[in-house]
């Protein structure tokens, strides 16, 4: 088998059966797996594989286990030679998998692929090629100071701003909305730390196949459409907690410990700050309504 395609669902089924036809598309050419680990959702999907998509392996959860630990059931399934994270909420262009999997094959040193990103309005995602998060980094971009110097090598390093969006690239961190992921460098890293619930998997696994020697790449030329936040969405307090959790476990599995104590005191600071924007939002909206 050269391609498994593990996607993790939750309670996004229209979305889902977007993402399946455009994937089934794109991956007609090579001998591949789908698998679907569904996070016990409420709304149907399930349902609508078993019907639409018999070809395609599900695995239920008898709940939300979260994504890195429904991700790892699913790789645990699989047995290509590369295996494909994708989203739920993506659309894969056509030529899309051919292009990932042949810059594989002609790259050894590569551990893993990303794709070019773009939102539902054509919009480019800069999450798609990421340096590593250092404090530095990290520190310019939730300030915002990146977006005064976007191409900049030190204040957007967060986002490889000194590459543009038109070149393929090495990038430390790729996004486990398309992460193209060589089974040897699996076999070398481990799978997802599933003391990640939601947010910050991708990085951590992104930066263990750097450290375990192969190389990351962002490919221009591989393009998805992206609809952010289909999952995270349906409960932000709780994924705001996720998102900042995750910066915290990070931190302190790959930080140098002089950073945790600052580090965790800033995540704790931000996590509180984000908390009240969304409830002065809700309660703006809901006056609005009134």
């Amino acid at each position: 088998m050269e391609l498994s395609v593990v996607i993790v669902s939750y309670n996004v089924c229209d979305l889902l059966r977007m993402a399946l036809k455009s994937l089934i598309t794109a991956a007609q050419a090579t001998e591949h797996e789908i698998i679907v680990v569904d996070n016990n959702s409420s709304d149907g999907s399930a349902e609508m594989i078993r019907q639409e998509f018999p070809a395609v392996r599900l695995i239920v959860s008898v709940s939300n286990e979260g994504f890195a630990s429904a991700c790892n059931r699913g790789i645990q399934a699989s047995s290509g030679e590369y295996v494909l994270i994708l989203n739920p909420d993506t659309v894969t262009r056509p030529d899309a998998i051919i292009k990932a999997l042949d810059f594989m094959k002609t790259h050894p040193d590569a551990g893993a692929a990303g794709a070019h990103m773009t939102d539902d309005n054509g919009r480019f995602l800069p999450e798609s090629k990421r340096g590593f998060p250092s404090p530095l980094a990290a520190l310019f971009k939730f300030t915002g100071l990146y977006r005064i110097f976007p191409h900049s090598a030190f204040f957007n390093a967060y986002y490889l701003g000194d590459f543009s969006e038109n070149e393929t690239c090495p990038a430390d961190i790729l996004t486990g909305a398309f992460m193209l992921i060589r089974r040897k460098a699996l076999d070398m890293t481990g799978l997802f730390d599933d003391s990640f619930f939601m947010y910050g998997e991708d990085i951590d696994l992104s930066w263990r196949i750097r450290q375990a020697g192969f190389t990351n790449y962002y490919l221009h030329d591989v393009h998805i459409t992206h609809f952010k936040g289909s999952s995270s969405g349906q409960n932000r307090d709780s994924s705001v907690r996720h998102f900042w959790d995750a910066m915290t476990i990070f931190a302190e599995k790959h930080l140098q410990k002089g950073w945790h104590i600052p580090v965790r005191t800033a995540v704790s600071l931000l996590m509180r700050l984000s908390l009240t924007r969304l409830r002065v939002a809700r309660m703006v909206k809901k006056r609005i309504h009134s």
